[in-house]
């Protein structure tokens, strides 16, 4: 019954396949990488920092650049969202197994292990950008309905759902990475079905202005100028609702990258074996990638009812007041901050799910205020990210810079025999993991306050979709 259910919506079952693919993929990526390169591939501190400072550069760079081909470019594979998740999709698949397959056996502080993590990240990134920028266009250009949005969200977190749980197998089919070939084959394997679920978005999903980028490329009009790109930006970066979101945004991926890459060193450090098993850790990590999406699903309702923006504003109250109570309670509470640490992971990526509603809405606002023939879905989705994205390499950058400064490196190497200074690295640690969301989660509360589109959950489409 289920399956005819989903065969009513084919446009919404295309769309959910890219986010199928890339889950899987990221969600591995994403928590695996910072153990990998600092714990078996011994990266030393600088070539770790300047492996981030290089990604920060070109994860902020690559996003307006691959924005401004896709909403300008007369080439198919670019102008056209399905052809460009079609043609990133092979790349994307070959640039997340760069990681996980070290080129020699490297030694400690190895100049090779860093040119490796800036390739692997450079490569990543951009390809990860390319088919993601495109299907965020696509969530802004399938339909302008509030509902059809809500319903493109609902097909999408559970793809996510399906997807996010290869860490969870990931993790029970490797140790938790302790056996490295398992690692390995279980990535490959996650890579071609990655690569297959975007393949069918590429080739079965359609944007409401495919028939204009076409006509357009068929009477080979000239590209914008400079100055006229500058302008569309301009325009974009005075929204006041862009400027906020941006705000709020920058700090959720901060904050998403800081769980995303510490959260499982954290819980290893500060949660003893014999208080949490392995196997209970595992199914923990797996949870913050697999119940974000089970509590949008479930929030489905609230959604209709009281809109993005009223949810939004009450996780960042749930997380900070979550903060401030594992604060009291201290690091010996290890049941609940085993809690502690699942639940934030489940509400900062539940949080994130939603993020494409206000920017569609923003999309939604510009075309209407400047009267465009078409939205600057990508321009718009790629300006955001060209502040946001910087977070992800910030996050475990000055992470790990304080965590050194404790003897977490010597740690590592196994040079550590002081049990005070061991003490003293899990007290900071502990510190982190409640002040860093408790500071966040307030800063974002107050940035997001203002946002004015706050009703669009209460109106139907606001155009005319032909």
């Amino acid at each position: 019954m289920k399956v005819l259910r989903f065969s009513t919506h084919p446009a919404s079952v295309a769309y959910s396949m890219t986010t199928l693919g890339s889950s899987m993929m990221n969600s591995i990526f994403s928590f695996y990488y910072v153990k990998l390169f600092l714990n078996k591939y011994n990266i030393s501190e600088g070539a770790f920092h300047k492996s981030q400072v290089v990604y920060m550069i070109w994860n902020a760079l690559n996003d307006p650049l691959f924005g401004y081909l896709q909403d300008n470019s007369r080439i198919p594979c670019c102008s056209r969202r399905r052809m460009s998740i079609l043609y990133g999709a092979p790349f994307y698949s070959l640039a997340f197994l760069l990681a996980w397959f070290p080129w020699r056996s490297y030694e400690a502080g190895d100049w090779l292990s860093g040119m490796h993590l800036v390739i692997t990240l450079c490569a990543f990134d951009g390809m990860l950008t390319f088919v993601l920028l495109a299907q965020c266009a696509l969530f802004a250009e399938i339909s302008e309905n509030h509902q059809v949005r809500l319903r493109l969200i609902k097909y999408s977190q559970v793809a996510s759902l399906v997807g996010s749980s290869s860490v969870l197998f990931c993790g029970l089919v490797s140790q938790n990475m302790d056996n490295f070939f398992a690692f390995q084959v279980f990535c490959v394997l996650v890579a071609l079905l990655g690569c297959a679920c975007m393949v069918y978005t590429g080739f079965h999903s359609e944007s409401r202005f495919d028939a204009k980028v076409t006509e357009a490329s068929s009477q080979q009009q000239q590209p914008l100028s400079f100055a006229a790109v500058t302008t569309m930006t301009k325009q974009i970066l005075t929204n006041r609702d862009f400027q906020l979101f941006v705000i709020m945004n920058f700090f959720q991926v901060f904050l998403l990258a800081f769980f995303n890459n510490f959260a499982m060193i954290f819980a290893d450090h500060l949660i003893p074996p014999d208080a949490l098993p392995s196997l209970a850790k595992s199914i923990m990590y797996g949870a913050g990638f697999i119940c974000p999406q089970l509590l949008v699903l479930c929030g489905q309702d609230l959604l209709h009812v009281i809109g993005y923006y009223r949810i939004i504003l009450i996780t960042f109250a749930v997380e900070a007041g979550g903060a401030v109570t594992m604060l009291l309670l201290g690091a010996g509470h290890y049941y609940c901050l085993a809690v502690f640490i699942t639940v934030n992971m489940i509400l900062v990526q539940a949080a994130f799910s939603l993020f494409n509603l206000p920017l569609a809405d923003i999309i939604d606002s510009d075309l209407q205020k400047y009267k465009r023939s078409s939205p600057l879905s990508s321009m718009v989705f790629g300006t955001n990210a060209l502040f946001t994205k910087p977070a992800q390499s910030l996050a475990p950058m000055l992470v790990v810079s304080i965590l050194n400064q404790y003897g977490y490196e010597e740690l590592k190497d196994g040079n550590v025999t002081d049990q005070g200074a061991l003490e003293v690295l899990h007290s900071t640690m502990f510190l982190l993991i409640c002040l860093v969301p408790l500071c966040i989660t307030s800063l974002q509360f107050f940035s997001w306050k203002p946002f004015s589109i706050r009703e669009s959950h209460t109106t139907d489409s606001k155009y005319v979709e032909g």
